[in-house]
């Protein structure tokens, strides 16, 4: 925890402007998540324009996962002595330049290029946003403020998302993209204008960062775990638009409510999760990956009809929104003193993972229809499960010195945001 929240002598007074800049790295998240995921909302429509089957457009989730996490851990060990600020404000420079080229491309050639370059941005984001907003709030607060930060998921997928996919249909696709390209620039703003100078304090060169694992179990099984759980969630949500356009014949209008739905759930897990995870860490975790698997089963038998579909993305949200704070929290909890480059390495795993889910669900999808993506995605999610599960059977029986361990992983737990 000392590594990712500064000194109480150098941190500053919690008043408003330390807030308003966690407000500011929260609609930094906003802007992100919304631009990795709005192909979601608008697949069918990007298809239809530019000729392309439903299945190759999902390479534009597919290869901006690939940048995302390929890249950080490289870029956060590069820019290791570069103030957080600065780096910062580069990242939505190229966001906001990377949705208009988005916007305005002739060809999907080059909407590819743009979201690979993009991608590259999003994932040093993620591995540094969450620590900033801890960093600009007294320590005591560094758990609201974590939480706040990520509620911008949750924002994303409740108004960012449905609003792009409502927008799309109203106008096209083109202008969604020209709009978050505005609003990547408008964020940039806000960053200068209430985020202090942040001096990095990541000082793991690239070869320390990819031995963190090696050294590290606890690290290495989260890594695991949050590789089958997001490949399996984005094989099938990725393509909940054609999926639901199938099943129940649903229209736009009915699918931007879906959506709205599981960013709803999504919120209301990140809110709930904020409380159980200092009670128990690990069993919130285990249950949040569980609700994605049983939403995913719910969608494969009861998503033909429309209430089915409003329970299923319900479910899956309110799963889903409580598994990312809790993957943050067990990155934070497993390697404290290196947190950045830890979730560097979580980025990784996390958006290559997007990544490949999303090809995975395209071929499938392509190959054997939709209701693949939803079995694949189901399969996944349920195999996250056995790591823990797996480990949990493996644990001796307590002895004296074993508890006091387990006291002292309580605190940790408990100090996590």
């Amino acid at each position: 925890m000392n590594a990712s929240v500064e000194n109480p002598s150098s941190t500053p007074p919690s008043t408003l402007r330390p807030w308003l800049g966690v407000a500011v790295i929260t609609a930094s998240l906003f802007t992100f998540v919304t631009t990795e995921l709005m192909p979601v909302g608008l697949l069918t429509p990007i298809s239809g324009s530019l000729g392309i089957p439903v299945g190759i457009a999902g390479l534009m989730v597919t290869l901006y996962g690939v940048s995302a996490g390929l890249g950080v851990p490289f870029i956060v060990a590069w820019t290791r002595r570069v103030n957080r600020r600065t780096l910062l404000g580069a990242l939505l420079a190229v966001l906001a330049l990377g949705n208009l080229v988005t916007a305005i491309a002739p060809n999907y050639a080059l909407v590819l290029t743009a979201r690979l370059v993009m991608g590259f941005a999003n994932g040093v984001f993620w591995a540094i946003g969450v620590s900033m907003a801890m960093r600009l709030v007294p320590p005591t607060h560094a758990n609201k403020a974590a939480a706040v930060a990520l509620s911008g998921i949750s924002i994303a997928t409740v108004v960012g998302i449905p609003l792009g996919t409502f927008l799309g249909s109203l106008t096209s696709w083109r202008t969604t993209f020209l709009i978050w390209s505005g609003l990547s620039a408008t964020v940039l703003v806000a960053v200068v204008a209430t985020i202090p100078a942040l001096a990095s304090e990541n000082t793991v060169t690239v070869r320390e960062v990819f031995a963190l694992p090696v050294r590290n179990a606890a690290l290495r099984l989260i890594m695991l775990t949050v590789v089958l759980y997001v490949l399996g969630h984005f094989a099938a949500y990725t393509f909940v638009r054609p999926f639901m356009e199938q099943r129940t014949s649903a229209g736009a209008t009915f699918i931007a409510g879906l959506l709205i739905i599981y960013g709803t759930g999504g919120a209301i897990g990140n809110f709930v999760a904020g409380y159980t995870v200092t009670r128990n860490l690990t069993a919130t975790f285990l249950t949040a990956r569980a609700g994605i698997a049983a939403a995913l089963l719910l969608l494969l038998t009861t998503g033909h009809s429309k209430p089915g579909a409003i329970a299923a993305l319900a479910l899956w949200g309110l799963s889903f929104g409580a598994a990312n704070l809790c993957q943050v929290n067990m990155t934070l909890a497993a390697a404290p003193d290196t947190f950045e480059a830890a979730m560097s390495l979580n980025t990784l795993a996390y958006n290559t993972s997007i990544a490949l889910g999303a090809l995975a669900g395209g071929l499938l999808a392509d190959a054997s229809g939709i209701t693949s993506t939803v079995l694949l995605g189901l399969s996944l999610t349920t195999a996250s499960l056995l790591p823990a599960l797996a480990s949990t059977r493996r644990r001796p029986a307590p002895t004296t010195a074993s508890a006091s361990d387990s006291a002292s992983a309580s605190v940790v737990e408990q100090k996590t945001p």
